[in-house]
């Protein structure tokens, strides 16, 4: 059994982690019978959404990792006290908190910033030659992680798109273009990764998606 970190970037597609592609990760991961440790910065998220309106709940301020436990049941450690020895992979699930949260690409794209826990994290498996999933538009996390090491990621968000153009011109890595169902793995770096609402329509497209995403990164363990 292995020990899989999934970080999340708080709860809900416009401000934190996509919840369906954050629980369909937690069940295959389980139904697989590895060992999860939900994973979140303890900070303030960058903006609160009303998701049913969409439109930004302003003077609010909430905690990253305590919407992010909404999604685990209250299991979840901060980034800050896990010991990352002892994960034998991470997986980051989409949604707008990973370009709010944990990077501010949504803000500026220009000079992007990213979370340096977040970073470390990341730096950290690749280095040990740990796998590392991302899903979504989380890839741009990843590609962000690595932008000033000599490693070169191949990945992808799904389709040529403003976010693909951005990974690849200005994150130095390579994307390559893919179907809602596919993933794209990097032997080399032990990258997976998978397009989900970047391309999909329905919690049902993604999940083929997620489940290979997941046995992929079980099997480079």
């Amino acid at each position: 059994m292995a020990k899989v970190g999934v970080v999340l970037s708080g709860c809900g597609v416009h401000d934190g982690s996509e919840i369906h592609e954050a629980v369909l990760t937690l069940l295959h991961l389980d139904k697989a019978g590895q060992e999860i440790i939900p994973l979140a910065p303890n900070i303030l998220q960058s903006q609160v959404i009303d998701h049913l309106n969409q439109e930004e709940i302003e003077r609010e301020n909430r905690d990253l990792l305590v919407e992010a436990a909404r999604i685990t049941r209250g299991d979840i450690q901060s980034l800050d006290t896990v010991n990352k020895n002892e994960l034998d992979a991470i997986i980051l699930p989409g949604g707008a908190g990973a370009i709010k949260n944990l990077t501010n690409y949504a803000f500026i794209q220009e000079n992007c910033k990213i979370n340096p826990q977040v970073q470390n994290l990341i730096e950290e498996m690749i280095d040990l030659g740990k796998p590392v999933g991302a899903i979504c538009i989380s890839p741009l996390v990843v590609a962000r992680a690595l932008v000033d090491t000599d490693y070169t990621p191949r990945l992808t968000v799904g389709k040529d798109c403003e976010v693909a153009q951005y990974i690849q011109e200005e994150l130095n890595a390579v994307h390559i273009e893919s179907k809602v169902s596919e993933v794209v793995v990097d032997e080399d770096l032990k990258i997976v990764t998978t397009p989900a609402y970047m391309l999909a329509e329905s919690i049902s497209n993604i999940d083929t998606g997620i489940k290979s995403l997941v046995d992929n990164v079980i099997k480079l363990i």
